[in-house]
């Protein structure tokens, strides 16, 4: 019959372990509702996808060997990705509070003090194994497991975002590199051209055939090429010191050799769904989820309101001598404590109050980083649109302004044209060539803006 007892006894505490286990305090999450555009302001909507290698459009294998290595060697992804590493150990941290802890110990005394003081002296000597558990009635450490999941989901987000944003840092440099060495280049051939000139100029003012003043003009051409060399050797450099920042690498450990008039322009962008951009945009996913961490902290500071239970037990033995310890049988002992808050109800009613705005201004955080990322979208499709229609307008400014030059050299050897017709065509073609490496570069580098803005490419 005791022993019929001792198992009713523990059916009931296991059953209500289980029913109260099952109940967490606060309320699940619901994702925010935020306002989406149907399509995007140019009609021109976009599938995007994280996964996508999008460098591979521009159809350029020495960028995709330089975002290859950046991504295994720059010091801030790897940072990162420790970072990642942390917020996992949390979580199993976090995991392993649900369950009984247990240890063991041992321990000898000798003394005439055992809770009171005696006649004698006594020895005392115990070994065995205890355990505790904090019963989550409430769900207190199931919701602190919730918030540290979404913690380390916001980490990996984290991750993805700075993948994106270093893997568009690596192209934005590199075209930048490329149009530097472009502008250097035509800078090279200009002066090489105004030296040819000068040389004859030179020549004709020294036979008495043209005024001085052409032999001046001929003279600042010629300077005002030579000085633009050094400004775009200084920026070659520096930008590929950036560059090598980026790949964790030392300047002159790599090789660029590719040229901006190789370069592909990504094909066009191919309609579909904006709806999607929140499932895509790693800064809106952890603005979510650390919204989603914080409306668990929520019910974590509700849990605190409300009493905790422990259980603990021991079991080994005990005795005065140290040969009887494991003779005189089975020492065990098994008990329970309940803690309530009382004095300090109000202290706690306001850590709910701080947790419950801190989640209102993640829901704030949550809205501006979607309606960011609409904004984003609709800038940078704008700015693709435009800036290729600039690139098609400066690209005949080049060609009629190579034409004119050459039509003015002809007119001048001629001696239909003056000299003054000739240097203004000159810097018109040095301006123009000047201007088309410029807007090359814009237009590739708006394409990489689209990319981040959709958070990782589009699907073609």
């Amino acid at each position: 019959m005791k022993k019929r007892t001792h198992y009713f006894i523990t059916i009931i505490v296991l059953g209500t372990m289980i029913v109260f286990n099952g109940c967490k305090i606060g309320q699940n999450y619901v994702r925010p509702v935020v306002d989406s555009p149907e399509k995007f302001g140019l009609n021109n909507d976009t599938t995007a996808s994280t996964t996508i290698d999008w460098w591979t459009l521009f159809n350029n294998s020495e960028l995709d060997t330089l975002i290859r290595i950046a991504l295994e060697n720059n010091h801030n992804l790897l940072q990162a990705a420790r970072s990642v590493e942390q917020a996992n150990f949390q979580l199993s941290i976090q995991k392993l509070n649900l369950l009984p802890q247990f240890s063991a110990n041992g321990s000898a005394t000798r003394g005439n003090y055992l809770g009171a003081k005696t006649d004698n002296i006594n020895n005392g000597f115990v070994i065995g194994a205890q355990a505790s558990w904090d019963l989550d009635f409430w769900g207190k450490y199931r919701r602190l497991s919730e918030s540290a999941r979404a913690q380390l989901l916001a980490s990996e987000y984290g991750l993805a975002s700075i993948q994106i944003e270093l893997v568009a840092s690596v192209a934005r440099t590199y075209f930048q590199l490329l149009e530097y060495r472009e502008s250097l280049y035509i800078s090279q051939s200009t002066l090489s051209l105004r030296d040819s000139t000068l040389r004859v100029i030179k020549q004709r003012f020294d036979a008495g055939l043209v005024p001085e003043i052409d032999l001046n003009s001929a003279q600042i051409q010629r300077a005002a090429a030579a000085g633009s060399i050094p400004k775009y050797r200084i920026l070659v450099q520096n930008t590929e010191g950036a560059l090598a920042m980026l790949l964790g690498r030392y300047p002159g450990s790599f090789q660029v050799g590719g040229k901006m008039v190789e370069m592909t322009t990504p094909p066009e962008i191919p309609a579909g769904l904006p709806s999607q951009l929140l499932e895509r945009r790693p800064d809106v996913l952890v603005a979510e989820q650390q919204l989603v961490a914080q409306n668990a902290m929520i019910g974590v500071a509700r849990s605190n309101q409300l009493p905790s239970i422990s259980l603990t037990g021991f079991l080994g033995g005990a005795s005065s001598q140290l040969s009887d310890l494991t003779g005189n049988g089975i020492a065990w002992n098994a008990g329970g404590a309940i803690l309530a808050p009382l004095f300090n109800w109000r202290q706690y009613a306001n850590k709910v109050k701080v947790e419950k705005s801190k989640y209102e201004a993640s829901v704030l955080a949550y809205q501006q980083a979607a309606l960011q990322a609409f904004i984003d979208v609709e800038n940078s499709l704008n700015e693709v649109a435009n800036l290729k229609l600039q690139q098609s307008a400066v690209e005949e400014q080049a060609i009629a302004a190579m034409k004119t030059l050459k039509l003015a050299s002809d007119r001048y050897d001629k001696g239909v044209a003056s000299y003054i017709e000739y240097l203004d065509a000159q810097r018109q073609s040095y301006d123009a060539q000047l201007a088309l490496a410029n807007i090359r570069q814009q237009v590739l580098t708006a394409y990489v803006k689209l990319y981040q803005a959709l958070g990782g490419g589009w699907s073609i």
